[in-house]
């Protein structure tokens, strides 16, 4: 299962890289909306996790709709520390409130999967 993970705080980003790739997803990661719309472009994800607040013009809610266009059942995770931030109200999504620890963001991966992300190692 690929995971695309958008966060532009670098020692975050590893962290959650690490923390998947350890159960066994496999994970493109973005430092930014462009990078991340790059990679929607390319190559599909089975679940995008991404931060809301991200530096540049496009933030985490645009990530969303612009890869769901291309890929409307995309799971999305909304990962913030800004408080208090209203959802949005997108379907198939998880709003997640930093910090979290690795074994939630898995945890929401299995929820917006239904299950079908691997089991736990």
């Amino acid at each position: 299962m690929r995971i695309l993970v958008v966060e532009d705080d670098p020692l975050i980003r590893e962290f959650v890289v690490q923390a998947l790739r350890e159960e066994g997803f496999d994970v493109i990661h973005a430092a930014d909306g462009e990078q991340a719309l790059s990679w929607c472009g390319r190559q599909a994800a089975d679940v995008l996790v991404t931060d809301v607040k991200l530096p540049g013009g496009i933030d985490g809610w645009e990530i969303a709709e612009r890869c769901r266009e291309q890929h409307p059942d995309l799971p999305v995770i909304y990962a913030t520390g800004f408080s208090p931030v209203t959802p949005r109200p997108v379907p198939n999504s998880l709003m997640l409130q930093k910090p979290y620890h690795p074994e939630q963001i898995v945890e929401a991966i299995r929820e917006v999967t239904n299950g079908r992300a691997p089991p736990p190692t």
